[in-house]
């Protein structure tokens, strides 16, 4: 299985920050070790070229991001400390979902050992998200005629309120978040389905909505690529989740996703999102659930 990872994706922001940077190479560092992903599956990105990166994004943030040139507030408002490393990360990280969604339409399945930022808006960045790394590949793919619709399976407890907005109104890219309806972001601007979801829901509850919807949704607009952002952060201690999903019930979300885009004939890229546990190896276990999933239902 093709997946993106570059020791760049990890960037020093310190310790103490609530960002858990230290989850990439930990992630890559383990999947390795058990032998769920082989040194061979893993293929360290290049950095996403500017003209592609200019097809999410707007030059006057693109320009400004790239010579550390942010005022005070749109770097609070992204929430991480600006460094040449950061940007490069970003384009990393942005280049990784590029390869491993071209990896999946030839092989059925890749990933991206990172991703998912989808607070990026065209504009500007927030929520730890600096760079649209989903929003720069169907960019990029339909630019080359790879692809012509598209579905996102966003499973981070956050809504995907920069991918609703930078799709608005395309009738080939289909945005399907599935979030806490009292979280971040305080707007949550219309994708194409969205469900909200209560505080302290548990497995069985945040299973049979996830059933019922994502088979109707694939047969219904029937993409030719999914991208699913597999957020680690419905976990019952993410430290801003609000969920209340174990391990197991992450790990059955993400076999059922997979398994359902497999049957339907359907390519699907992985990318990590969002996972703040309390303890950083549970982070760490949950995303490495996601390659284990997808490992056991592609094989």
């Amino acid at each position: 299985m093709f997946v993106s990872y570059a020791p760049g994706y990890f960037v020093d922001i310190g310790d103490a920050h609530v960002f858990p940077m230290v989850k990439f190479p930990r992630v890559h560092a383990q999947l390795i070790e058990e032998g769920t992903l082989s040194p061979e599956d893993v293929v360290a990105p290049a950095p996403a070229r500017e003209e592609d990166i200019l097809l999410a994004h707007t030059r006057d943030y693109w320009t400004r991001l790239a010579a550390g040139q942010l005022t005070p507030r749109e770097l609070r408002r992204l929430g991480l400390p600006w460094s040449e490393g950061l940007v490069m990360r970003a384009r990393l990280a942005a280049q990784g979902t590029l390869n491993a969604a071209r990896h999946a339409l030839a092989e059925g399945v890749a990933g991206n050992l990172a991703g998912g930022t989808h607070h990026a808006f065209p504009d500007h960045g927030e929520g730890f998200c600096v760079l649209n790394d989903i929003a720069i590949a169907v960019r990029v793919l339909q630019r080359e005629g790879d692809v012509g619709r598209v579905a996102l399976i966003d499973c981070d407890v956050h809504q995907g309120n920069a991918n609703a907005v930078i799709f608005a109104g395309e009738s080939d890219v289909f945005t399907f978040s599935m979030h806490g309806r009292n979280n971040y972001p305080l707007r949550k601007p219309p994708g194409s389905l969205d469900l909200e979801l209560p505080d302290g829901m548990t497995d069985a509850a945040y299973l049979e909505i996830l059933r019922e919807y994502v088979p109707r949704i694939l047969a219904a607009f029937r993409p030719d690529l999914v991208f699913y952002l597999a957020g680690v952060d419905p976990y019952v201690h993410d430290r801003f989740g609000r969920l209340a999903l174990t391990l197991e019930g992450l790990r059955r979300r993400d076999e059922f996703v997979l398994r359902t885009c497999r049957q339907a004939g359907i390519p699907v890229t992985i990318t990590l999102s969002g996972g703040y546990a309390r303890d950083r190896q549970d982070t760490v276990e949950a995303h490495c659930n996601t390659y284990r999933a997808a490992r056991e239902v592609f094989g």
